[in-house]
């Protein structure tokens, strides 16, 4: 199973945190654990590359682990930006649990 674990600070998503193989199918074959990882990695793609916010971003495919943790970010626009992008991939991580809820776990957390 992938639990997936997001943490938001007065409404807005700090902190993404992704960790094991959904098990839908084994390794290399997995397409929800693809899907999962797809929604994730684009998500960094554009806080990085589009909205060029300075996250940081770890990862160990040994583990299936992904971590993004999002500074804090004073400049309006950079915050926008960056709510728009997480928001959108918590509408796909939404959605995949919704279809294949057997294989991810989400947790919400707030701080």
């Amino acid at each position: 199973m992938t639990n997936i674990t997001i943490t938001k600070k007065f409404d807005e998503i700090i902190k993404v945190v992704a960790i094991g193989h959904t098990g839908y199918a084994s390794e290399g074959e997995d397409i929800v654990c693809a899907a999962v990882s797809s929604v994730i990695q684009t998500a960094v793609l554009g806080l990085m590359q589009v909205a060029s916010i300075p996250i940081e971003f770890k990862q160990d495919a040994d583990i299936a682990l992904m971590e993004i943790i999002i500074p804090e970010l004073d400049d309006d626009e950079d915050r926008h930006n960056a709510n728009l992008i997480l928001n959108t991939m918590l509408c796909g991580i939404t959605n995949l649990v919704e279809n294949y809820g057997k294989y991810i776990k989400l947790n919400i957390k707030k701080q």
